[in-house]
Order: C-alpha cells, then structure tokens, then sequence
C-alpha cells in the first residue's frame, strides 16, 4: 500500500469534508484520477501539484510528507 502522496491528499480533502468529485471540478480533473492517487495507483501530473497545493492551502513539499 501507498503512503505517499495519495495518503496525504485523501487526508487533506477528507479534512475539507468534500468529495472526489469536488475537488476534481475545483483542480480540473477528474474523480477517477483523484480516486487512483488516493489508491497509490497513480501519481498527479507535475503540472498540478502547485494547483493542490494551493487548493489545500499548503506547500508543494507538505504533500509529500
């Protein structure tokens, strides 16, 4: 199982209380995609990690911790 990034975002956005869903319309991708990073099955493009990063209200490194 995956620690990594996933684990962090599923953490933060269930802190938000919002749904896959939410924050897939709010970063411009799509639940499915959400649902694998939160898996470990796949990993955000580079290009969004400062746009997580902002929805969040964090720093791109905080992600990865």
């Amino acid at each position: 199982m995956n620690y990594g990034i996933g684990t962090k975002i599923a953490t933060l956005r269930k802190q938000k209380d919002i749904t896959q869903e939410e924050m897939a319309n709010a970063i411009g991708t799509s639940a499915q995609a959400i649902s694998k990073w939160e898996r470990g099955k796949n990993y955000p493009d580079i290009e969004l990690l400062p746009i997580i990063a902002d929805f969040f209200g964090t720093t791109i490194d905080n992600l990865f911790r």
